[in-house]
């Protein structure tokens, strides 16, 4: 179970990369932004598909189950996208300013991380609470396993695309 649901989301991270390419502009700046773009929605929505292929295939559940998993499961997903895009402002003003970083910037960085991960423990936690009303804490805990391999092979694909940061000479 594990190996196929890496082989899924590294397979979806590679094979949308060539996708991001199509849109010509004349200025280059302007094209690699558009390209950014449309890589990251492009991204979002197949690794949204594969993540709910992924995690109907793990939690099996039964009618029942699932007329209560899923409505909660989409306001999860809702409120975990703005956090995904909390962490692509972070990458992307990470970007930015890797050339020139100083102090006051990469502790700025590190506080929107550190803010970051405070605000997803606090989804978990809420979402955890509103499931267990609906579901048994066995399914509950399934899902928030699932999900936490899935968002670990995220972060681990945005990690191993950013430079180690550097001090400025």
């Amino acid at each position: 179970m594990r190996i196929r649901l890496t082989v899924a989301v590294l397979a979806l991270t590679v094979g949308t990369g060539l996708w991001a390419q199509e849109k010509k502009v004349e200025d280059p700046a302007e094209s690699k932004e558009l390209n950014n773009q449309a890589y990251v929605r492009l991204l979002r929505s197949d690794l949204k598909a594969a993540r709910e292929q992924i995690i109907k295939e793990t939690m099996q559940l039964n009618d029942q189950q699932a007329a209560a998993f899923w409505p909660i499961y989409r306001d999860y997903s809702a409120e975990q996208t703005k956090l995904g895009d909390e962490k692509l402002a972070i990458v992307q003003d990470y970007a930015q300013n890797f050339l020139s970083m100083s102090n006051e910037k990469a502790d700025q960085l590190a506080q929107r991380v550190m803010a970051l991960d405070d605000q997803r423990l606090a989804l978990k936690k809420k979402y955890y609470e509103l499931m267990k009303k609906s579901l048994p804490t066995v399914l509950v805990v399934r899902f928030f396993q699932v999900e936490n391999q899935i968002q670990l092979l995220v972060d681990l694909q945005i990690a191993s695309n950013l430079p180690i940061i550097e001090e400025a000479q």
